[in-house]
């Protein structure tokens, strides 16, 4: 491996955490040797070209520093290749960092365990989730949590949590069951009345839910929870249990696991690692050994 390392900082993250978070994380993989190159973009785009220049030019790996959705920008320029990603999580929602075992907000902590996972060649490859030709670490969401998603997108007040929060209120107030058409790898059409179907790679989203908490990132499957068509009590009920992981156990949810999961319904944008990946329907496949991360 290359001793340059290449970090992909998101200087905006978690309300300019990232901007901080860089330099106790380059000061972890100097410290450990490592030469250190930072790459920043003026935005997404021109961030992930950069991204895929460092890998292309045989980058020792690339580290990336802020949330979840600059993991999944990362994930865009390292997925099939034999380039490690490193995650300094200090965003809102941190899953991936969460899923991997990475230290969450804590920078110097992060960097130091990435820098002895390279040095050491401590690496493993894992799943990834892939939507057309889009590759996703932790959740495709959707139904009531992606309308949250796109209220709060919409919305200019309050910021951070809070936003989502009171997405979730004005989402509760409108809550309504959709028709699904769910096909779990090649077989039937699943015609069903949903309030949410969660395609987990990993286990969680939202900064801690762990809407798929059996989802494993080294099995090849993802899990497909199923939240079926309930009232509004019902859903405050169970939600708080998806910290816990365990919603899974009420009557009207159901889990199942696939490769390969088609979703169709009308009005309902699909968000996978929290960023939108379009309108239903879509399709995921469960691509084995996608991504080689570095960590614990």
């Amino acid at each position: 491996m290359t001793s340059e390392i290449t970090l992909f900082v998101n200087p905006a993250a978690g309300r300019g955490r990232g901007a901080r978070a860089a330099q106790p994380a380059a000061s972890a993989l100097r410290a450990a040797g490592f030469s250190v190159r930072t790459v920043l973009g003026e935005n997404a785009e021109d961030a992930l070209a950069r991204a895929r220049d460092a890998v292309e030019s045989g980058t020792g790996a690339l580290v990336a520093v802020g949330g979840d959705g600059m993991a999944n920008l990362a994930l865009q320029a390292v997925a099939g290749t034999s380039t490690p990603l490193g995650l300094v999580a200090v965003g809102t929602g941190n899953d991936f960092a969460r899923a991997l075992g990475l230290p969450v907000r804590d920078p110097a902590a992060a960097g130091r365990v990435v820098a002895e996972a390279l040095k050491e060649a401590r690496l493993r490859d894992i799943d990834l989730g892939r939507v057309a030709g889009t590759w996703f670490g932790t959740v495709l969401a959707s139904g009531f949590d992606s309308r949250v998603n796109d209220r709060g997108n919409r919305m200019r007040w309050p910021t951070g949590r809070f936003t989502y929060d009171l997405a979730m209120l004005a989402e509760l107030a409108a809550l309504r069951p959709f028709p699904y058409r769910v096909t779990l790898d090649d077989g039937e059409v699943r015609e069903v009345e949903a309030t949410l179907v969660a395609v987990g790679n990993g286990p969680g989203y939202g900064g801690g839910m762990r809407i798929c908490p059996g989802a494993d990132l080294t099995d090849g499957l993802f899990d497909v929870t199923v939240v079926g068509a309930c009232s509004r009590t019902t859903l405050l009920r169970v939600f708080p249990r998806v910290y816990r992981g365990t919603h899974v156990g009420h009557p009207k949810v159901t889990v199942h696991r696939a490769a390969r999961v088609e979703l169709a319904a009308e009005g309902i944008t699909g968000y996978a690692d929290g960023e939108p990946l379009g309108p239903l329907p879509l399709t995921a496949e469960c691509v084995s050994g996608a991504v080689r991360v570095a960590g614990p």
